[in-house]
Formats: structure tokens, sequence, C-alpha cells
């Protein structure tokens, strides 16, 4: 995978770029300094994905994040900081990002995270789940017989959600990796939803 890293302090992105150079899959494109760099490095670039800070100059990790999105659908966003603050949490994944995982973690956890968003899974730490929830809870929950979906549906929706992969969920449900790969286009469309996260946040939201 081709990752860039945005961070406004130095010492941080150099580590960084290390420690992911060391893996045999990881390839670092290119560093950053703020969310606009980050955003006209991508359109350089294509890297698969980026690894956000939230707090820097010039333009932060929520909006570089929401340009990034809104402009290149295909590059995931993991966002990479110290800080737990709710709105950053929420605006982050409104804006797309596919991760919110803290900088305390060891390296071979962010590594991790990293191949996890790559394969198309949502990546959030632990100590972050409550705001999410509590985010999810403010908006009115509607049961499953308000959307014109399937069982069929619904299984790959709650599958989604519990951070399965197509090949994953194909295995499970013995279906074809193009089947399950149909079904969630389909859904994205019918729910006018952009991606997987928001696939998952649906279930959460509406559907568990």
């Amino acid at each position: 995978m081709k990752l860039l890293i945005v961070d406004d302090d130095a010492l941080i992105r150099d580590s960084l770029r290390i420690m992911c150079e060391l893996e045999e899959d990881i390839e670092v494109a290119g560093c950053a300094s703020n969310g606009q760099e980050a955003f006209e490095m991508c359109r350089q670039l294509h890297p698969d994905i980026v690894l956000m800070d939230i707090r820097m100059p010039v333009l932060d990790g929520v909006l570089g994040t929401k340009l990034i999105k809104e402009n290149f659908k295909d590059i995931k966003v993991i966002i990479l900081t110290t800080f737990k603050d709710d709105e950053y949490i929420k605006e982050a994944i409104k804006n797309g990002a596919e991760g919110y995982v803290l900088k305390n973690q060891p390296f071979d956890s962010l590594a991790e995270s990293l191949r996890a968003v790559y394969r198309g899974n949502a990546v959030f730490d632990k100590s972050v789940a409550k705001t999410i929830y509590g985010m999810i809870k403010e908006e009115n929950k509607k049961r499953p017989k308000d959307f014109d979906i399937s069982d069929r549906d619904y299984e790959i929706i709650k599958l989604i959600s519990e951070g399965l992969s197509n090949k994953e969920i194909a295995e499970k449900l013995y279906l074809s990796e193009g089947t399950v790969r149909n079904y969630i286009t389909n859904l994205l469309s019918k729910l006018n939803l952009r991606d997987r996260t928001q696939l998952a946040i649906f279930y959460f939201k509406n559907l568990s």
C-alpha cells in the first residue's frame, strides 16, 4: 500500500516514516505538514491511505479529510492523533474518515490498522467508541421495516459493521465475492451512502 503521512511535527513525521518503511507491505509515498499540503500531494502521488493528524496550521486534519474525500473517493483517511475531543471525532467521521486511532498505541497496532483500512474495513480506537455511540444516539432510530432492504441486505450490512472484508462476508454467507460487491454497490446507491464506513454507521444508527 502507498501511504501519505501528514503531521506538523517533523519528528513525528520522520519517526513514522522510518517505522513504516520497515514494513514490507507499506510504501511511504510522501509526507506533508498540513491538510492543504496533503490534498495537493494526493493529486500528485495518489496514495492508498492518508495518515492524518488533527491539529495543524493552514488546514487542520478534519478539513483536510473533507477536502480529500470530496475529490479522491478511492483514497482512504485514518486520523492519527493524541486528541479524543468529541467534536473532532464526530466531524472526522462525518467527513468520511475510515479510521480514528490514537498516537499512544504500539506501532504494531497502527500497522494493523493501516492494513485493515487498506482491506476495506473501518478502524476506530476503543476509547472513541463511546463518542461514536453517543453520536448515533443523537438521531432518531428507525427500524429495518422503514428501509427498502432485504434480509440479505441486512446480513451484509451487519457483517460490514463487524469489520468483515468482502471475502470474509462471501465465505460466511456462501456467496461469491463479486456478488457481495454487487450487494454493497446497490446498498450504497439505495441508501444514498458514500462508502463502507457510512454503511457501518447506518447499521448502528438504524438497525442495531
